[in-house]
């Protein structure tokens, strides 16, 4: 899977807990969450990984 298309690494994918469900804090404008349902979109736009340890790898 290509990662600026798994949401479950991207750091607007969090986890709410008064619902108990995962959810996007991306706000998409009509013509994205058109593709984004359809499945055309094939890539997000938004996606930033959440790695918290990116930065300790560059500093070696």
């Amino acid at each position: 899977m290509a990662e600026a298309s798994c949401c479950e690494s991207c750091s607007y994918y969090v986890y709410n807990e008064y619902y108990e469900y995962y959810e996007c804090l991306v706000g998409l404008d009509e013509d994205e969450l058109a593709k984004f349902l359809t499945g055309t979109m094939n890539s997000c736009p938004f996606y930033k990984n959440d790695d918290e340890y990116s930065i300790v790898r560059k500093q070696n």
